[in-house]
């Protein structure tokens, strides 16, 4: 993108909060030549986020969490939510360290960061928000994981579940698991949740 595709004529921070709204006037380059009028566009600003499918290779697992979401009260008759554990960045973090950090916080799993996958970088909502998702893989032991956690002080009770993958797009396809950031996920482990075995069965047996 160059300033000849994109014109921004200006920029003005009309809220600013635990999240921000920023007002756009832009002008584009349109596709039969020329530029676009002025659009005036309001995007929401959050930052970018963390998601991170934790797998259990040998039980063909995946652990989830369920947690009430505000968001789902207009549309949804349970705002309580089955999602993957994900979390926003703080202050000179990698992607990595948020997966890690937020694994602990939001089930009490460890991941093991040279072990964790990058699936996949995506925006969210493109159409009203900036925010990018970077989504991973991560081998996990999902004997006994479960309970209730998350962070006191944030307000957070978050429950968490073993379910199986077939399990898993069994909910999908009835509509309990709603939520984008989950499906993607669910839907490229169950297209490549056996390159997921092979691959960190040939990084154990590269270690012993």
């Amino acid at each position: 993108m160059s300033e000849l595709d994109v014109r921004i004529l200006d920029k003005k921070c009309r809220f600013q909060g635990f999240f921000t709204i920023e007002e756009y006037q832009v002008s584009h380059k349109l596709f039969n030549g020329g530029m676009s009028k002025v659009l005036n566009r309001e995007i929401f600003e959050r930052g970018d986020a963390v998601a991170v499918i934790p797998y259990d290779p040998v039980r063909n697992s995946l652990i989830v969490v369920e947690q009430f979401r505000v968001g789902a009260i207009r549309t949804q008759t349970n705002p309580w939510l089955i999602e993957f554990i994900a979390g926003m960045f703080s202050d000179n973090e990698s992607p990595v360290d948020v997966a890690v950090r937020e694994a602990k916080e939001e089930a009490n799993i460890v991941l093991e960061p040279d072990k964790m996958r990058h699936i996949m970088t995506y925006l969210s909502s493109p159409g009203g928000t900036s925010e990018q998702l970077h989504l991973y893989a991560a081998p996990v032991d999902a004997r006994n994981v479960g309970g209730v956690f998350g962070l006191e002080e944030e307000g957070e009770d978050i429950k968490v579940h073993e379910i199986g993958l077939n399990d898993a797009l069994a909910l999908i396809n009835d509509g309990t698991i709603n939520n984008a950031m989950t499906i993607i996920g669910i839907q490229w482990l169950a297209l490549n949740y056996s390159q997921l075995q092979s691959h960190w069965a040939d990084n154990d047996k590269t270690k012993s």
